[in-house]
């Protein structure tokens, strides 16, 4: 049974999926109190939260799931993944496969109960995620920009599960513009954190023909390409504040994080290190998740 379950997590990745829950999560809560303060909504609907919760996890867990079954051979040639269940030979691809469409049909049908706009939306971020940004990572660094797309999908797909169907049910269509932004901070927060990953992993990466940092390689360049999407990120997130959903704490608080953020980048720029490039790959770890915790107690609506 434990061997099932460290499996199992393996499978689905679970710190990424966990870390992609969190986020939809969150956002759904600031939609919620957004229709709150309209007074579309008495409350929060924590019914359609953990929905969003499961549903979620399983979406997550399947684009994962697809992403293993099409890198099995791959998998089996770098330190950090051989030891995932297919790969290994614990798990046949077509044990995987079944498992993937389990929770893909599971997931999705369970985020359609939410609205069917969040529905759709998983269903593109398993195809794109497992189809698309997959198959790039052998052929280019575009796969990173990819990448982003469904990797930045988690706060939209939570705001829009909160906010989203209201046309069925009688209301003037909504404002998706705290939507869109939420997508943008972590759309730009994928690419130092996709970069820093690859700069910490690039020589398991070679093993498989991963080709995820800017010029193919530990060098300047892709340096500095980090250390300026960490720059890119600090008036980014600043949007909320600037558009006024968003109160000074928010504001306060991405600049601090942005600035250190970017102060660990331009260490790795200037050592081109491993020790600088992992402080980068951590800082980003948390990066995310407290910018949208502070904004969902800071938010104005």
């Amino acid at each position: 049974m434990k061997q099932f379950f460290s499996d199992f997590s393996k499978l689905i990745k679970f710190r990424l999926t966990f870390l992609v829950v969190f986020s939809a999560s969150v956002t759904f809560l600031i939609g919620s109190k957004i229709q709150i303060d309209r007074g579309i909504a008495a409350g929060i609907n924590w019914d359609n939260w953990l929905i969003l919760i499961v549903g979620g996890f399983l979406v997550t867990g399947a684009a994962n799931c697809f992403n293993e079954i099409i890198e099995v051979d791959l998998d089996k040639l770098m330190t950090r993944t051989k030891d995932r269940p297919m790969p290994a030979g614990r798990m046949t691809t077509g044990q995987g496969l079944v498992l993937g469409l389990i929770m893909g049909i599971a997931g999705t049908w369970l985020l359609g109960k939410l609205n069917l706009e969040t529905g759709l939306i998983s269903v593109f971020s398993i195809l794109l995620y497992a189809f698309a940004y997959t198959p790039l990572k052998q052929k280019s660094p575009i796969s990173v920009f990819v990448g982003a797309i469904p990797g930045a999908l988690p706060p939209l797909i939570g705001y829009i599960a909160a906010i989203g169907g209201q046309s069925e049910i009688g209301y003037v269509p909504v404002d998706y513009q705290i939507a869109i932004i939420l997508f943008l901070i972590q759309f730009v927060w994928q690419f130092p954190h996709f970069w820093a990953i690859a700069w910490v992993l690039d020589d398991d990466y070679k093993k498989a023909g991963f080709r995820l940092l800017p010029t193919k390689k530990r060098d300047k360049t892709s340096a500095v390409f980090t250390f300026v999407s960490t720059l890119i990120l600090i008036p980014v997130s600043l949007l909320p504040t600037f558009l006024g959903f968003g109160g000074y704490y928010i504001a306060g608080v991405s600049i601090i994080a942005g600035l250190l953020f970017s102060y660990f980048a331009y260490q790795m720029m200037i050592k081109m290190d491993l020790p600088s490039a992992r402080k980068v790959m951590f800082c980003s770890f948390f990066y995310i998740p407290l910018v949208q915790l502070v904004l969902l107690f800071d938010l104005i609506v």
